[in-house]
């Protein structure tokens, strides 16, 4: 993605490792008898990953039912 590019992911996430409601925890469980692999992902682990990538957060604005939008800008510079 070129620098400026913007990443916008829109869900529920989980903060310290906490649900943020009890309906979170229920669609959790939900995912994960679908797919084990899925379920709300920690919005720690999924930003470490973006800043990765050379992404830093811009906003995370709380949304309809429970859910987050974040957004990241894309850096000049990978950190390292």
């Amino acid at each position: 993605m070129k620098v400026g590019g913007v990443l916008c992911l829109y869900g529920p996430f989980n903060y310290a490792g906490e649900f943020t409601s009890a309906s979170n925890a229920e669609f959790d469980v939900w995912l994960k008898l679908r797919d084990a692999l899925s379920g709300i992902r920690d919005f720690e682990a999924v930003d470490q990953l973006a800043q990765a990538q050379g992404f830093e957060l811009m906003q995370d604005v709380a949304m309809p039912s429970n859910n987050r939008l974040l957004v990241w800008s894309k850096r000049d510079i990978i950190p390292v």
